[in-house]
C-alpha cells in the first residue's frame, strides 16, 4: 500500500494506491491522522480510486480513521471506489456507514456543507 495526503480548505485528503491490507503502514498512517486531528482538521476525504484490493485489516484501518474523525465531531467520505472495492463495501455493509462520492470536489463540497 502506498498513501499520500494533503490538506485543502481544512479537509484532510488521503489517497491510497495498491492493496490496503493493514500492513506496517497502518500504524504510521493513524499517527499522521491523529496529528492532523489535533490541529483541528476534522474532515477527511479518502481517495480509493487506485486501490486494487482491501482485506479485513484494511477495512479495520478505514474504520479506525472514521472513528477518529467522528470522535472529534468530524466526518469521512470515501471517493471513487473501483468495482471490486465497491462490492466489498456493499457486502460488508460499510456503504451504509461511509458516504461514498465520485470525486474529490464532490467530497469537499459534501464535507464542508455538513
Amino acid at each position: 500500500m502506498k498513501y499520500s495526503y494533503k490538506i485543502e480548505n481544512q479537509v484532510f485528503i488521503l489517497s491510497f494506491s495498491g492493496d490496503l491490507i493493514g500492513e506496517n503502514d497502518g500504524a504510521e498512517l493513524i499517527e499522521v491522522i491523529q496529528e492532523n486531528i489535533e490541529k483541528e482538521i476534522n474532515l477527511c476525504a479518502i481517495d480509493i480510486s487506485d486501490l486494487r484490493y482491501i482485506n479485513s485489516s484494511g477495512i479495520g484501518v478505514l474504520i479506525t480513521i472514521l472513528t477518529k474523525f467522528r470522535n472529534r465531531g468530524g466526518e469521512v467520505v470515501l471517493v471513487n471506489p473501483g468495482e471490486q472495492v465497491k462490492k466489498l463495501l456493499i457486502i460488508t455493509k460499510l456503504n451504509n456507514i461511509f458516504q461514498i462520492v465520485d470525486s474529490i470536489e464532490e467530497a469537499k463540497k459534501s464535507l464542508i456543507s455538513s
